[in-house]
């Protein structure tokens, strides 16, 4: 059984990264996939839009070491979100300070690959990695430990600059730090073909990415809806275009 690591990166907020992150790990679930989804953003809200508590399991993932007291107490806080092959590691304001520490202990940008490892023994098929938008080396680690990132952005035009920064950051990992991983694809989101800024953002990405840019996520009301109220969209409004995008971004992943 072959793990598969994505991280869901940009170096943008308000963009939708943790929908995507929530979206597509329980839509691979519902495919009857184990998956599981590290929240690595200080603002918890991966665990928010599960209906679950902000909690600093993220921090001790990041922190502890990989002897076997460590592992078992990093194991205390994986989380069951009540949906079948689904888990998660909650992060909340914690994760910040995890940042200060790797520093503090000169960990390398294998450390997240390395913290992550021994879940890699729990017939996982999928961990998703849902990242911050900058929080110091932390989003790069989840790169360098991913096989494969998602990029959402926003068809806004300030949007699309934070794509850049991700790609190259991606660039460099290959270059300097032999990362092995790729971009899956950049996926638009807020997408509204009426609205001009959105539909001419979203021509400069098709230009720009071509076979890298992944099918849009059209901007919807229920997709808001959501997250406060612990649900995802699968189990919201399961027969919504927004349900049926992320659908397709599901089976997307799934050919790699």
């Amino acid at each position: 059984m072959t793990l598969k690591i994505i991280c869901i990166a940009n170096q943008k907020g308000g963009v939708g990264k943790t929908t995507t992150a929530v979206s597509l790990a329980h839509g691979l679930a519902l495919k009857s996939k184990q998956v599981l989804l590290v929240d690595l953003d200080p603002q918890g809200q991966s665990a928010t839009a599960l209906g679950l508590h902000p909690e600093p399991g993220a921090f001790y993932l990041l922190t502890m070491g990989t002897s076997a007291p460590e592992i078992t107490f990093v194991h205390q806080w994986l989380r069951d979100t009540g949906r079948e092959n689904l888990r998660l590691i909650p992060g909340d304001q914690q994760t910040m300070a995890a940042q200060t520490v790797l520093n503090a202990q000169d960990r390398p940008i294998s450390a997240i690959q390395q913290s992550i490892q021994p879940f890699a023994k729990a017939n996982l098929q999928y961990v998703i990695f849902d990242t911050a938008p900058s929080v110091g080396g932390i989003q790069e680690r989840a790169v360098w430990a991913s096989d494969l990132v998602i990029v959402p952005t926003a068809t806004e035009f300030l949007s699309s600059d934070g794509v850049g920064k991700v790609v190259q950051m991606m660039s460099i990992l290959q270059q300097k730090k032999q990362w092995q991983g790729s971009l899956l694809g950049v996926l638009p989101t807020f997408y509204d073909e009426q609205t001009r800024e959105s539909k001419n953002t979203y021509e400069t990405l098709l230009e720009t990415f071509k076979g890298a840019l992944l099918p849009p996520i059209h901007r919807a009301t229920t997709l808001r809806e959501c997250a406060a109220e612990g649900q995802t969209i699968f189990e919201k409004d399961p027969d919504s275009r927004a349900a049926q995008e992320y659908e397709t971004l599901v089976s997307w992943v799934m050919k790699f």
